[in-house]
């Protein structure tokens, strides 16, 4: 199996990121404002918390995006939320050939969105959908994490050969599991608009942001008028804590996936065939066994100390590592996959961890077989 998963920041790299985002925070807050928790309800003259206007500032700041908005419904909402601005109901949508993420495919359906399908991996695909669609397509959906095994795209070069077919057709990009890790989102590349989940950025439960284009994020903030559909001072607070402190703690994630990979694919355990980092959703570590045995692994995995089970894959409560069985576009690929390999989200593990609890379910698999 060959995989391309996506640029992981530098520890240097992340570094540098957390003090972009500090010093946007200095420059809308006092350091009074700092120490607040967050106020609640719509003021008069802005309609929004006096705090999730501070915190959206920062947000834009850090991805050097026109204007930025906090939405409710985290990664999907954000993603739903674009889509509403930026695409009118019942248009064409130029979508990549991979399965679209579930919740995704609500939105659109909702939308009576019809889909014009180009293989993102392929310039000459992307040009024939573009041109025997080009009278039809109002919009573009670009996903930045990998939707199939083989998935090798570059999204900022996606952009410019849409826009070089299509022009100023409006594109959203899914940064989803992407944002804070590579060098640049959807919208610094580009896009008219980029989403993410801020749970997934060590934030608070269903907050996600839109970036990009003022036009549109100020059509979004608009439908977000009555204030039960507001992100509260506090959630906002939430979220720019979380967003300071990601994009180290997922460096380090990176760097240990690569080396988990790296020790296993050097024969460090037996039974081990092979390992492969990949962007299966997050990143994380494939791990294939010579035999049969994923199922039985993962049942005992938690009595071994790994997580069973994602929450949010990188939120805040997840620092056990997660054994997990592979993702739905894997198991398409090759159904036999399942049987033989698992999904191995390290956290905030580091690589000793990981393979110590790996060494141990692989001794008892192969000890109760005996």
């Amino acid at each position: 199996m060959k995989t391309y998963p996506l640029y992981s920041r530098t520890f240097e790299e992340a570094r540098e990121l957390q003090f972009k985002v500090i010093d946007a925070a200095a420059h809308h807050f006092t350091g009074e404002q700092s120490l607040d928790l967050g106020d609640l309800g719509v003021h008069k003259g802005t309609n929004r918390p006096l705090q999730t206007i501070r915190v959206e500032h920062v947000f834009a700041d850090a991805f050097d995006a026109e204007d930025a908005v906090l939405v409710r419904g985290a990664g999907t909402g954000a993603l739903r939320w674009a889509l509403v601005a930026a695409v009118d109901p019942g248009a064409t949508v130029l979508v990549h050939d991979a399965p679209i993420y579930p919740t995704t495919k609500v939105t659109l359906d909702t939308m009576g969105a019809r889909t014009a399908v180009a293989d993102f991996n392929d310039d000459a695909s992307i040009a024939r959908v573009c041109a025997e669609h080009a009278s039809e397509i109002t919009g573009v959906l670009i996903q930045h994490s990998r939707q199939k095994p083989d998935d090798s795209y570059e999204l900022g070069h996606v952009i410019e050969q849409v826009r070089a077919a299509l022009g100023d057709v409006h594109i959203v990009t899914d940064d989803n599991y992407a944002a804070t890790k590579v060098k640049a989102i959807g919208n610094q590349l580009g896009a008219d608009l980029a989403t993410f989940s801020c749970f997934k950025l060590l934030g608070p439960e269903g907050v996600g942001v839109v970036l990009g284009s003022r036009p549109l994020v100020e059509k979004i903030r608009e439908m977000q008028y009555s204030g039960g559909s507001q992100v509260q001072g506090h959630e906002a607070m939430a979220a720019l804590r979380g967003l300071i402190y990601a994009p180290v703690a997922l460096s380090i994630t990176g760097a240990t996936c690569h080396e988990v990979a790296r020790r296993l694919c050097a024969g460090e355990l037996p039974h081990v065939t092979g390992a492969y980092v990949a962007n299966a959703e997050s990143k994380a570590v494939l791990v294939e066994f010579d035999e049969d045995i994923a199922d039985r692994v993962l049942e005992l995995a938690p009595s071994h100390g790994a997580a069973p089970n994602p929450v949010g894959c990188e939120s805040k409560y997840e620092f056990l590592p997660m054994f997990y069985r592979i993702s739905a576009t894997f198991r398409a690929k090759d159904p036999t996959w399942q049987r033989r390999m698992i999904r191995i989200n390290v956290m905030r593990s580091g690589p000793d961890t990981v393979i110590r609890i790996l060494r141990e379910l692989v001794d008892e698999v192969y000890g109760t077989q005996a």
